[in-house]
């Protein structure tokens, strides 16, 4: 476990691909679960260690994850996702051209400057996957992100994605929508997996008001060691 800031109200965490952040129906243990020893060993807890845990990554993702060390913080962080006002920003490598032309693909042009990815999205709850639409339909929900590419290789690409709306695997979902799906992510069209079960969508970078001391946050979280991002490290 990696943390990258902590104080009295909250502690930031720089998640591994393949943790899980709450329980799930598998009963592997948490990263919340982690968290709570390294506090309940670090400040010589006797009892139980509160911790809220505020949002979530997806379990192949990795990269930042903020907690709550206080019932105060959890509640204001709570108002403060729900409000926009924590501002997280992912880098996710795809292929540099669209694995499937029939798809909406973007001009290289414009993803160097940089776009909005508008679709409605559906949740589909037995296969925990989200389809999308280009308008509206019913039970879908209105995602809205932004992307621009940061970095080129040989073969792949590395992209910026900032979110508008928070909903069910967007980021992944939309970029397959666009012909761009994230290496690794069998579930969303990329053609092999990584060694590790991973996707190479990571939590790159959060900034906001502390909850409590009103103090600006501004945390990075390095890139995974798998070395499919080496090939970006001194890039982006």
């Amino acid at each position: 476990m990696n943390v990258i800031y902590e104080d009295n109200h909250i502690i930031i965490v720089n998640k591994d691909a393949g943790e899980i952040v709450q329980g799930d129906k598998t009963g592997d243990r948490t990263l919340a679960d982690e968290v709570k020893q390294y506090i309940k060993e670090k400040y010589a807890k006797p009892g139980a260690v509160f911790l809220g845990t505020v949002h979530r990554l997806d379990r192949p993702v990795s990269g930042i994850v903020v907690f709550a060390r206080t019932s105060k913080a959890l509640s204001r962080m709570n108002e403060m996702f729900k409000k926009g006002e924590v501002h997280k920003t992912y880098h996710a490598i795809v292929p540099r051209e669209a694995e499937n032309p029939t798809k909406g693909m973007v001009e290289r042009q414009r993803l160097d400057e940089g776009i909005t990815l508008k679709h409605y999205l559906t949740r589909n709850e037995r296969q925990n996957r989200a389809y999308a639409f280009n308008r509206e339909t019913p039970g879908a929900k209105l995602a809205i992100l932004d992307v621009r590419r940061i970095a080129m290789a040989e073969r792949l690409q590395m992209l910026e994605i900032n979110l508008h709306t928070g909903r069910h695997h967007q980021i992944r979902c939309q970029l397959s929508a666009i012909g761009l799906p994230i290496r690794g992510d069998l579930k969303y069209g990329a053609p092999r997996s990584n060694p590790d079960g991973s996707i190479c969508l990571h939590a790159r970078h959060v900034e906001f008001l502390h909850p409590v001391s009103k103090q600006q946050i501004s945390v990075t979280a390095d890139y995974p060691s798998l070395s499919i991002w080496d090939i970006f490290r001194n890039e982006a």
